[in-house]
This record gives structure tokens, C-alpha cells and sequence, in this order.
């Protein structure tokens, strides 16, 4: 299927195409909903990409914040819920803006998101008590899911499937840039500004995406039916937060064994009753529990579970640490935190890198989960006198632990999960990551909040304190340190960074866990398809959600890269039995499709570069597979078995990479991706030259 005259192609199954018989008016009606996005595509793709900055960077930017907001606000047992409850709102509405955004339109629920998101921050930087916060975090989180979800959706939507990988890129390259900067910045605006600042930078930014989003984009309508799972939705997000309020005011606020934990801990376990029977008779489950029966999925969920519990609990408490214990300025807290980040980064993209190149995958989960649990032991080591290059090994370690996991829990649960569960399956591993991020920041919290009360009593002892200082006071609000005689500071220093560094020991056990865990996975053959990296699916907090359609497009679009161009032409010749240059293969396959090629004027408007195109149409010409008219080449007979067998040999190499997926009852919705992307795929951008004329002409 050829794209529009700028080179986009709608999804095959969306494409909604005149009649041969129809008039100019209709034929121009037909081309209206797709013309209008090509052309601004890039400024699109910058809004988006804007709408996706501030969610991804409210995962992070708060952290180094969160010891100045607890001080002014009060409440620093409640810190925890400051992150919680921006990752518990954002997860739970994760699949809920995917269906709404397939039945009603993105374009709306990603402006709807946009302005939920920025009320929740307003309101954000305007709260009074730490209660307010945590409500108006929750409100930021809701449309920050929407942010995430419907801004990588939307991109399906603007670009076909072969230039989806350059694209995914970019939006992979913000989250990474999020985990460096979000650090940096919060400490920037908390030190140099106000921690409020922390949230009304999103503001001016939002309302920026907001305007371009509604004056620049234009997505082709087009509605998918669902039968949305609301109350399955509500279910397994109110188990969550029975859960996780169970993790996080039991032996603070109430005591273990009072009446309030224990019905919160009774509730949890009657909704998940309940969610199990309601996700039995669901049309279009949010978790299907079919995907339990899969072992791989399974082990993959609980060990996403662990990896999200220890980043988002270390990332919460390590700038606390810094700034209440080392005494550095919140800035320099983030700068602290980048070697955390650089290992992160670095593992997980040669995990996935490594993983691509040999399909060997399972030394990553145990090496991961072993280094990660090496990472939190060492954390522990770390005391009011750690250098700072010995807190900058500890942190790298800790992160490169973590980075070596990420990266390859998705796409194993990828590669074990049949094609009509691949986006339900993808989802899920993310979600438990993200439902593991609030446990940890939760548990965290309750154990940093109880150890820290009983070492500052005892720290404090029976010494006379000015008045207003108390262990309380100082457990509310570490400035308080600054007010105790000279004599006591380092011991009520001592205490905050005993009852800090003790999270990280209470924490190995779940980290072991996962060692464990990972032994018993099982190393099936990577599926071609499945091995290429998405960093949008393995540092965010939030969980994705995709079809399986556009997970199988993701995929397949690193082919669309220069490399991959090169890559699947030479194993196309290959397997159609011809030794031309791959170049040639792929001018043929040109002339096939448009009828006539004139080389200058399609390596003007192509990645191809001149040269290579020339060296192609001498080629040809020499075996007698095209001939010229005028400038033009055209086909020779020879030519038309040639590219014939050419074309099949492309679809059959597509398909290979699909694996199992490819069976005798495969999807429709997946042949015709197939067969788009065996029209479109390697093809030339636009063929368009500067003065407007088409260089080819269809024959």
C-alpha cells in the first residue's frame, strides 16, 4: 500500500480510500484526514514529546525535593505518599487511556490528560500541608498516565509502521534525559527558587504542547469498539492502595495489630477475591489471568515487581540521605545521583543490545538481580563519613544491578506469550514494575519512619534540649539538627543516617528473591522480532499500554533504520537465490511499485545515497532487468520474474522474524501489517523533488 505524496501510509485495516469511481470532491475528502498531519509532523511529534517530558520527569524531579517539602510541610512519615501517590494513579489509569483513547479519540484524551495533568500541578505547588500534596499528586498522576500512554499511541498515528523506529528513539531518549535531569532540576528549583517551583515548571511547558497540540495535529479518525474493563480497573487499583496503605501506616500511624490494619489488610484480600472473579467473565480483561499459566510471565512479573520496589525506594530515600546526612545542597544531592543513572543507562541498553545480537538471554535476571542485591549491601556500608567517591561506586553498582534486568524482563515475557496476548502480556510485566515502585517507596518509608524515631531517642537520650527540639520535633523536620548544641548534632546525624541506610538492608531479602527467581527461568529462543530494546518500556515507572498490533510494529520498525534497510535487503536478495547488490534489490522493487524510476531524482528525495543508486541502476541495467525511457527505468519482462520473486521473498522475510506468530491461524490484523510493511518498508521517503513534481510515475 503506497503512502501519500509526502510518504506516510495509514494502518492498512484503517484505510478508508474513495471509490475507483469517485469524484474529485470525495477523492480529496478521502486524502483530507491523513494531508494535513505529514506536514507538520515533526512539530507534532515535538509537542508530544513535550506532553511526554513532564510526566516522565515528575517520576524523578520530585525526589531531590522531597527533604525541603517535608520540612516546610511536616509529616516526614508521610514522604513516601508524595511518590506513591503519583505512581498508584498514573498505573491504575495506564489501561483506561488506551481503550478511551482507541474508542473516542486521542486527540481529545490527550488534551483532556494535558490540563488534568496541569491542574494537579498548580494545585500541586499551591499546597499547604503535606495532605493536600498527596491529593493533588494523585490528580498529577491520573494525567500523567494519560501523557505517556497517548503520546507514544499517537505516534502509530502520525507515521507508518517502517518510520515508527526513529521515532520510538526519540521518545526512548526523553526518558533516559528525565533520569538524568530530574534530579538535577528538582534540586535546581528547590535550592535557587522554591520547592514549588518543582511543579509550576509544568505549566508554562504544558500549556505550550497544549496550544500546539490543538492547532498542529491532525490524526486520521478512527474509532476501535472496546469493551472497557471498569470495574476490574477500580478492583486492582483499590487492592493496590489497600496494600500499600497496609505497607505504609502499619507500626507508624496504627499499630500492626490494630483495627485499622487489619481491615485494610481483610479489605485487600476480599477485592482481589472479587477482582479474580470479575477478570474471569471480563470481555477485555485489564490482566487476563490466563497469562499466569505461563511460567515465564509469571517469574517475570514478580521479579519486575522487585526491581521496581528497590529503584523507587533507593531513588526516594538516597537524596534524603545526602542532604540530611552528608550536608550537601539539594543541587548537589542529583549531582550524587547521576552515577545511579549513568549505570542504569549503561547496563540496560547493552543488556538489550547483547540480547539482540545473540539471543542469549538469561545471565541478565540473575547477574541483575545478584548485583542489585550486591548494591543494596553496599548502600547499607554508607555513614555521615562516606567519600564521595565511595558513595559514587556504591550508587553506580546499585544501578547497574537494576539496568542489567530491566531491559530484558520485557522482552522475555515478550518472546513467551502467544500474538493475541503480546500487549496484555507487555503491559502486565510494566504494571507489576510500577505497582512494585509504590511498595517500595511505601515500605521504605515505614521502615525508614520507625527506625528513625527509636535511634533518635536513643541518640538523644536524657540530654537537655533547647526548648522546642525534641526527638519528635527532629523527626518531622531535620532542621531542627541545626538547633541542637554542637556536641549532639553528630548523633542525631548518626540516627537519621542508621535509620536511612537500614531501609537498604531490610530490603535484600526481596532482592534475593529475585535471584532466586531468575534460576527458574526458562531460556526459550528469542522470537527475531522481540529482540530489539525499548527503552520507553523499561525506564518508565508507568506501565504501557499497546496492542498487540503496535507492540509487533515497534518491533518490526528497527528495520526501517539505514541499518536495518541494509540488513533485510541483503537477506531478501539472499533468499530469493540472486547476487545483486542489495541496493539493487531494493531500486527493483522501486520500479515494481511505481511503474517507472528516474535514480537522480529518487536519491534526491531518499536515504539512499546517489552513488549507491547510480552503482544499483548500472546493475540492472547490465542484467538486462530494466531499461531506460528517457530518464526513467522501466522493467524488462526478466525484470518482472526478478522483482516478482523479490517481493515474495520480502514478505517470507518478515514473516520469519514473527516466529511462531506466524501460523496457519494467524491474525488478519497482522498479515495486513505484514503486507504494509512489505510495500512500505525500505521504500523512499516522500519521492518528492523540490519543485513538487513526483519522480516516479505510476505505469
Amino acid at each position: 500500500m503506497a503512502g501519500d505524496a509526502h510518504g506516510t501510509a495509514p494502518k492498512a485495516s484503517d484505510a478508508r480510500l474513495p471509490a475507483p469511481g469517485a469524484g474529485p470532491s470525495a477523492r480529496d475528502a478521502a486524502a483530507d484526514g491523513r494531508e494535513h498531519v505529514p506536514g507538520n509532523v515533526f512539530v507534532s511529534i515535538g509537542a508530544l514529546l513535550l506532553g511526554l517530558l513532564l510526566a516522565a520527569l515528575d517520576q524523578t524531579i520530585v525526589a531531590t525535593a522531597l527533604p525541603t517539602i517535608v520540612s516546610e510541610l511536616g509529616g516526614l512519615e508521610h514522604l513516601s505518599w508524595v511518590v506513591t501517590a503519583y505512581l498508584l494513579a498514573s498505573t491504575a489509569a495506564t489501561p483506561l487511556w488506551g481503550k478511551l483513547g482507541d474508542q473516542y479519540g486521542r486527540k481529545k484524551l490527550f488534551q483532556t490528560a494535558i490540563v488534568i495533568f496541569l491542574v494537579g500541578s498548580a494545585l500541586c505547588g499551591a499546597a499547604q500541608d503535606m495532605s493536600q500534596l498527596i491529593a493533588f499528586r494523585a490528580l498529577q498522576g491520573l494525567g500523567g498516565g494519560g501523557l505517556i500512554v497517548l503520546s507514544m499511541a499517537i505516534v502509530g498515528d502520525l507515521v507508518p509502521p517502517r518510520d515508527r523506529g526513529r521515532y520510538q528513539g526519540l521518545f526512548g531518549a526523553v526518558f533516559g534525559a528525565t533520569s538524568v535531569l530530574g534530579p538535577l532540576l528538582g534540586g535546581l528549583f528547590t535550592e535557587h527558587l522554591s520547592w514549588r517551583w518543582v511543579f509550576y515548571i509544568n505549566l508554562p511547558v504544558g500549556i505550550v504542547a497544549l496550544a500546539v497540540i490543538a492547532t498542529v495535529l491532525h490524526i486520521p479518525r478512527r474509532r476501535t469498539k472496546h469493551v472497557i474493563d471498569y470495574l476490574g480497573t477500580f478492583l486492582i487499583a483499590s487492592v493496590a492502595t489497600c496494600l500499600v496503605l497496609v505497607a505504609s501506616l502499619g507500626g507508624t500511624t496504627w499499630e500492626w495489630a490494630s483495627p485499622q490494619i487489619i481491615g485494610l489488610a481483610v479489605l485487600g484480600v476480599l477485592l482481589a477475591v472479587a477482582f479474580v472473579a470479575v477478570e474471569r467473565r471480563a470481555a477485555e480483561p485489564v490482566l487476563p489471568l490466563k497469562l499466569f499459566r505461563v511460567r515465564t510471565f509469571t517469574l517475570s512479573a514478580v521479579i519486575s515487581f522487585i526491581i521496581g520496589f528497590a529503584m523507587f525506594g533507593a531513588m526516594t530515600y538516597l537524596p534524603t540521605f545526602l542532604q540530611v546526612v552528608q550536608g550537601v545542597t539539594p543541587t548537589m544531592s542529583g549531582v550524587h545521583m547521576l552515577p545511579m543513572v549513568a549505570g542504569m543507562l549503561l547496563s540496560s541498553t547493552g543488556s538489550g543490545q547483547i540480547v539482540s545480537r545473540t539471543g542469549r538471554w538469561k545471565v541478565f535476571p540473575i547477574a541483575g538481580t545478584a548485583v542489585t542485591t550486591l548494591g543494596l549491601l553496599l548502600l547499607h556500608q554508607l555513614d555521615a563519613q562516606s567519600s564521595t567517591a565511595e558513595m559514587s561506586v556504591y550508587f553506580f553498582v546499585f544501578g547497574l544491578g537494576l539496568g542489567l534486568v530491566m531491559q530484558v524482563l520485557v522482552l522475555i515475557v515478550q518472546n513467551a506469550v502467544s500474538y493475541e496476548d503480546l500487549g496484555v502480556a507487555t503491559s502486565g510485566a510494566t504494571f507489576f514494575r510500577s505497582i512494585g515502585a509504590s511498595f517500595g517507596v511505601a515500605i521504605f518509608g515505614t521502615i525508614f519512619a520507625g527506625r528513625l524515631g527509636d535511634k533518635l531517642t536513643d541518640a538523644l537520650g536524657g540530654a537537655r534540649l533547647p526548648p522546642g527540639v525534641s526527638a519528635d520535633s527532629l523527626k518531622a523536620d531535620p532542621r531542627g539538627i541545626a538547633a541542637l548544641p554542637p556536641a549532639l548534632r553528630p548523633s542525631a546525624i548518626d540516627a537519621y543516617a542508621a535509620a536511612i541506610t537500614d531501609v537498604f538492608v531490610y530490603a535484600v531479602p526481596v532482592a534475593l528473591l529475585g535471584f532466586v527467581l531468575a534460576w527458574f527461568l526458562r531460556e526459550d529462543r528469542l522470537r527475531a522480532s522481540v529482540t530489539a530494546p525499548d527503552v520507553t518500556e523499561t525506564l518508565a515507572s508507568n506501565p504501557v499500554e499497546r496492542s498487540s498490533y503496535d507492540e509487533v510494529c515497534r518491533a518490526l520498525s528497527v528495520l526501517g533504520t539505514r541499518e536495518g534497510r541494509r540488513e533485510i535487503y541483503r537477506r531478501i536478495t539472499e533468499h530469493a537465490g540472486y547476487d545483486l547488490l542489495p541496493a539493487a534489490s531494493w531500486l527493483l522493487l522501486r520500479i515494481r511499485k511505481h511503474g517507472s524510476v528516474e535514480p537522480a531524482r529518487l536519491a534526491e528525495r531518499s536515504p539512499i545515497p546517489l552513488g549507491v543508486v547510480l552503482e544499483a541502476a548500472r546493475q540492472v541495467e547490465v542484467r538486462h532487468l530494466a531499461v531506460r525511457q528517457g530518464l526513467d527505468m522501466v522493467l524488462t519482462a526478466e525484470g518482472r520474474e526478478v522483482t516478482e520473486r523479490l517481493a515474495r521473498a520480502r514478505e517470507e522475510s518478515l514473516a520469519e522474524l514473527l516466529g511462531d506468530w506466524w501460523g496457519p491461524d494467524r491474525p488478519t490484523d497482522l498479515v495486513q501489517l505484514v503486507h504494509e510493511l512489505n510495500d512500505e518498508l525500505c521504500g523512499s521517503q516522500g519521492e518528492r523533488p523540490h519543485n513538487g513534481r513526483s519522480v516516479t510515475r505510476t505505469g
